[in-house]
């Protein structure tokens, strides 16, 4: 089963950017540590990042096209205000796993909503890097059940 894992904008800056929110390991740690997970799984895991919404969206249509058979996706800051990203999750018709590092409903009152996560089946925030796990695991189970 292939899946893909989004990362969005600053995520390349991980664990130089605010690392008592987010951590000291950087987006290559958390990559590795993804693709080895999915490897112990049986997933082979497609890992993105980009800190434009038109190439997220271009991979996002990608991943429908490649019959992907499912995402887990940070949207970074684009979680709070990205129509576009929000329309091309529902346009691609795979099941798709809004995830954040940290709780986003502990922290600045902008950052409380999500207008991206309407369109994902759910979403998991504030466990760290473990976050990307669980809803893998969650991406696993509902893939599964259909």
């Amino acid at each position: 089963m292939k899946t893909a894992v989004i990362n969005g904008p600053n995520l390349n800056f991980l664990g130089i950017r605010e690392p008592h929110i987010y951590g000291s390991e950087s987006l290559q740690d958390l990559e590795q540590r993804i693709v080895k997970y999915g490897q112990d799984k049986g997933l082979e895991i497609i890992c993105f990042q980009s800190n434009f919404e038109g190439a997220i969206i271009d991979f996002m249509q990608k991943c429908y096209q490649d019959q992907v058979s499912g995402i887990v996706m940070n949207p970074g800051a684009y979680t709070h205000y990205s129509y576009a990203i929000a329309d091309a999750i529902k346009s691609i018709k795979l099941p798709v796993v809004e995830v954040h590092i940290s709780n986003i409903h502990a922290r600045e009152d902008f950052r409380k909503t999500s207008v991206t996560a309407a369109s994902c089946i759910g979403v998991i925030e504030g466990f760290g890097f473990d976050s990307y796990f669980i809803a893998l695991d969650a991406l696993i189970r509902k893939i599964a059940d259909h």
